[in-house]
């Protein structure tokens, strides 16, 4: 089925169909249901006659795209991939079967850069749900943000805003950095920041986000 779509999105349902094991991939989520706002993600069901083989290979398959970030969804037991394309595009692939859910992440410096990459992936997600005005959501997956995220960073206060997630991850990534002496890649968080900014949820000096009501 053809996809109207950004080239990134086109190339990248291109190389994972091409893998053995998948059969189709079909349009699934807001977009499937003509519910998009400007930060909507792209998400795939994936069919395919070995998902563990699929799951294997999926960074392989991937890594051409040069992705900002391809991690798997870490607090669900469907399995899912998660990728943001360099444009700051995001593609959730549903590979089908499950994993097991992980518990907050434990900082360390092996550790920044998969949280830099759970934490933008995530806000960027989040993004898209506040314009979509799902209120409720948005503070539910705030809490579990500060739980899983600032929590271990050192943050126990529930952001209320986005806005304010994206300020309080940025203070305690630095000091994160300093304490551990390594420096994350600013190429993701600076993508996803000037989307949720095109999109109204942060200022220009990355402050009050405007009502998405």
């Amino acid at each position: 089925m053809p996809f109207p779509d950004p080239d990134g999105v086109t190339a990248l349902v291109g190389a994972v169909r091409r893998h053995p094991a998948v059969t189709d991939m079909h349009l699934i989520g807001s977009r499937a249901r003509g519910e998009v706002t400007e930060l909507s993600d792209w998400d795939f069901g994936v069919d395919n006659e070995d998902p563990p083989r699929l799951a294997a290979d999926l960074p392989e398959l991937v890594a051409p795209l040069r992705p900002l970030a391809a991690q798997w969804e870490r607090l669900s037991e469907q399995a899912t991939f998660m990728v943001v394309l360099p444009d700051g595009v995001k593609v959730d692939l549903f590979t089908g079967g499950t994993r097991a859910v992980e518990p907050p992440w434990a900082p360390a410096a092996g550790t920044l850069a998969g949280i830099d990459a759970h934490t933008w992936d995530w806000l960027l997600w989040l993004g898209g749900k506040g314009l979509a005005g799902r209120d409720d959501l948005v503070r539910a997956e705030l809490r579990r943000f500060r739980d899983h995220l600032l929590g271990p960073l050192g943050d126990e206060t529930v952001p209320a805003t986005v806005a304010e997630a994206v300020t309080r991850y940025e203070r305690r990534r630095a000091a994160a950095e300093q304490r551990f002496g390594v420096s994350v890649d600013r190429r993701l968080g600076g993508v996803v920041t000037e989307r949720l900014r095109a999109a109204g949820l942060l200022r220009p000096d990355g402050a009050t986000p405007r009502s998405t009501r």
